[in-house]
C-alpha cells in the first residue's frame, strides 16, 4: 500500500527476530567449561549478546575471571561456534507475533532484510531452519563487510537499504548496536523491550518501544505521524 510510511524495514536477529538464549547460553557455557570457568546463568548470557560471538565470549571470560590469551581466545571461541552451530535451533523460537508482523508489513509493500552481528552463514541457517528466510530480500552478518564495519558501525545498514532497493528505512532491534547503527545511518529505529540489552532497557534511546510485535505497524505509523 503506498500510504504505508516506510517502504524497508530492517530487523536485528537475536533478541529482536528470534529468542536464541537458549540455544547460545550453553554454547558459552560449553566455551567456559573448557576454559575452566564455572558457568553462567542464562540470564547473564542475555546481557551478552549483540556484538557477535567474540565479545559475547570476551565478556562471559570477563564475568568470570578475566580474559585469556589470544591463541586460547581463538580456540575457545571456534568451540563455542561449533557447539552452536552443531544445536543452532534446538530451542530458539521467533518471538510471539514475529511471523505474523513480517508477513503484515510485505503486505503493506515493505522490503524486509536482516542486519545482525552474528556471522553470516550461522544467520542463513538459522532463519532457513526456522523457515523464515524467504521474508527477507537482503541479509547482512558481523563479518559480511568485516567486523570492522559490523554495527554500530552504519555499513551494512546502508548496504541493505541498497539491495532493497532504497526508499525510506528503519531499523528494528533491541541493543546499543543497532540504536548507534541506526543513528550513524540517520535513520529511526524501533527497540524491543522483549529482547537482549546490554544496558537498561530505558537508556537504548531509541525513537519508539514495542513490548510486542503486534503493536510494529502501529509504531511505524507513530515514528511517521511524529516527523522522525
Amino acid at each position: 500500500m503506498a500510504d504505508f510510511p516506510f517502504d524497508i524495514v530492517l530487523f536485528d536477529l537475536d533478541g529482536t527476530l528470534v529468542d536464541s538464549a537458549r540455544d547460545l547460553a550453553p554454547a558459552v557455557n560449553h566455551a567456559l567449561t573448557i576454559a575452566g570457568r564455572r558457568a553462567v546463568p542464562e540470564s547473564m548470557t542475555r546481557t551478552f549478546i549483540g556484538g557477535g560471538a567474540k565479545l559475547m565470549l570476551q565478556r562471559a571470560l570477563e564475568a568470570t575471571g578475566g580474559m585469556v590469551e589470544d591463541a586460547e581466545f581463538a580456540s575457545l571461541t571456534e568451540s563455542l561456534l561449533d557447539h552452536y552451530v552443531e544445536h543452532i535451533a534446538d530451542n530458539t523460537v521467533p518471538y510471539p507475533g514475529c511471523v505474523a508482523a513480517l508477513g503484515q508489513l510485505r503486505r503493506q509493500g515493505c522490503t524486509l532484510a536482516v542486519c545482525t552481528n552474528k556471522a553470516e552463514d550461522a544467520a542463513r541457517r538459522l532463519l532457513a531452519r526456522l523457515e523464515m528466510a524467504d521474508h527477507f530480500t537482503a541479509l547482512y552478518g558481523g563479518d559480511t563487510l568485516g567486523r570492522e564495519r559490523s554495527k554500530p558501525q552504519p555499513d551494512m545498514l546502508h548496504a541493505a537499504i541498497s539491495d532493497c532497493g532504497d526508499g525510506r528505512a528503519v531499523m528494528i532491534g533491541d541493543s546499543t548496536f543497532d540504536v548507534g547503527a541506526a543513528r550513524n545511518a540517520g535513520i529511526p529505529v524501533v527497540t524491543c523491550r522483549f529482547g537482549y540489552h546490554d544496558v537498561p532497557v530505558a537508556e537504548l534511546d531509541g525513537d519508539i518501544m514495542i513490548d510486542h510485535y503486534d503493536e510494529l505497524a502501529q509504531a511505524l505509523q507513530t515514528l511517521d505521524q511524529a516527523g522522525i
